[in-house]
């Protein structure tokens, strides 16, 4: 009985090629035979690279995955350009002095800062030549913040590197901002 021609000669033979031999597939027992460090070695090895710097959108805002937590909150922190990142670090340490166990996340590439669960009085987003810090119900704010919005609830304050903070002015506006009903988002 002649010899049954394998699918890989046979499709060769129709292109018109040699066949090459056809090689086994590994098994998958013999995945299980390797060590479990010898498994690791390429991964933690992998895990050990720094990670890649987040991608800085217009106006120098980093990209920065959406989370809830202080972790992305930082991760956001760490990647503003220049003195912005000092500012934001100013700007997290006063609101977190101010409203104890405060809510964080980073949504639509911008840290949000509520007291409810996935409700928010406080947003920040770097620009160009500024920071602004976004109040969602800020008409109520006594005094009210400088920048006004299509928005009737939302003010808005710019802050620019050679302009100073009011510290305790907006500390001030951060205690009203987490006292008012949140915006849902």
């Amino acid at each position: 009985m002649a010899d049954k021609p394998s699918v890989t000669s046979t499709k060769a033979a129709k292109r018109g090629t040699a066949a090459e031999p056809r090689k086994p597939r590994a098994h998958k027992a013999a995945a299980k035979d390797v060590p479990a460090q010898a498994k690791g070695t390429k991964a933690s090895a992998e895990s050990k690279k720094p990670a890649a710097a987040p991608t800085l959108l217009s106006g120098g805002n980093p990209q920065i995955a959406k989370g809830y937590g202080d972790e992305p909150v930082q991760a956001y922190i760490a990647a503003m350009p220049g003195w912005k990142s000092d500012l934001g670090r100013r700007l997290d340490a006063l609101i977190t002095r101010t409203v104890p166990g405060v809510r964080k996340a980073v949504k639509w590439n911008s840290p949000m800062y509520g007291v409810e669960e996935k409700t928010w009085f406080l947003g920040i987003h770097c620009f160009t030549r500024y920071v602004k810090v976004a109040f969602f119900r800020g008409a109520a704010l006594h005094p009210l913040p400088p920048g006004g919005s299509k928005q009737k609830d939302v003010r808005y304050l710019d802050i620019r590197e050679d302009e100073p903070l009011d510290e305790a002015r907006f500390a001030a506006w951060v205690k009203q901002a987490s006292e008012l009903p949140g915006e849902k988002m």
